[in-house]
């Protein structure tokens, strides 16, 4: 005779009610509409020289890939790359800049905190494309000449700090003081407090703020369209090629732009994730 409680083999096990199936259908349908059309790009980016933008497939190639820097192209394509590149990487070093000092300058309250606040991310209350077109139109006004590095990094930068700046908030609230507190103990300045303790904490979120900033900044189109000037970034000469021309070069561009920012994704994934490594050991050393 068993003493004791039930046996497993006798365990009623506890159907899943229909919403679980439910949610379950309505996510994989949502990852199929979000990664659906990007996988049909990347086939189609290798579809054979006699082929086109559309199924069937007529072989496999790579010579599309070979049409985005051939010479006599449409369109500029490493050019408007290279332009895309460094506008992005300006645009998330200052976002980075004012996002800290931001969620820094926000740990305490002051007089109009909540004003500033709403100020700063007003503008993606706005549509895009009336952002652009203020911007642009002011620097009619006052004469000025509109440019890669001057109103089109504002207009993007009018994107990308909101949420540089939500990133920051978050990752701050969540610093513990206790280390600047005992940091000054040590008899540590407060340059000395932000350099060697409360930066290299927030890293992981300065990263990730960098890394967001970034790829707004690399995808933008509505904000640039009417502040950019005479040279185009990438999505603009990729909508000016969609005009004019459509091929399969305008996938592989795709699985070029994409597959980059995966990488670059991944690579701060890990440098992120080498970080809490290394803090954990450390603290494991000191405990």
């Amino acid at each position: 005779m068993m003493v004791g409680g039930p046996s497993r083999a006798g365990a009623v096990t506890e159907k899943r009610p229909w919403t679980f199936y439910a949610l379950g259908t309505l996510f994989v349908a949502y990852m199929a509409f979000l990664y659906g059309p990007m996988l049909v790009i990347y086939v189609l980016s290798f579809q054979g020289e006699n082929g086109g933008v559309t199924f069937p497939m007529v072989g496999t190639s790579l010579v599309w890939f070979g049409d985005i820097v051939k010479p006599g192209q449409m369109a500029n394509i490493p050019v408007s790359f290279s332009r895309s590149i460094a506008l992005a990487s300006l645009v998330s070093l200052l976002t980075v800049v004012f996002s800290v000092a931001a969620g820094l300058g926000f740990r305490r309250r002051f007089p109009g905190s909540g004003i500033v606040f709403y100020l700063a991310v007003a503008s993606l209350v706005m549509p895009s494309l009336l952002v652009g077109f203020g911007i642009g139109l002011g620097f009619q006004f006052l004469g000025l000449q509109t440019s890669l590095f001057t109103s089109a990094l504002g207009a993007q930068l009018t994107w990308t700090l909101p949420f540089g700046m939500f990133a920051m908030f978050a990752v701050v609230n969540r610093f513990n003081r206790s280390w600047e507190e005992a940091a000054a103990d040590l008899g540590a300045s407060a340059f000395q407090r932000l350099r060697y303790v409360t930066l290299p904490i927030l890293l992981p979120g300065i990263l990730g703020v960098a890394m967001g900033a970034f790829t707004l900044s690399y995808d933008e189109y509505a904000r640039t369209t009417l502040t950019i000037g005479q040279h185009n970034t990438l999505p603009l000469e990729i909508y000016a090629l969609i005009s004019s021309a459509t091929s399969p070069t305008l996938f592989a561009i795709g699985t070029l732009t994409t597959g980059g920012s995966f990488l670059a994704i991944a690579i701060t994934l890990l440098l992120v994730m080498r970080m809490q490594r290394r803090r954990s050991a450390a603290s494991l050393k000191v405990g």
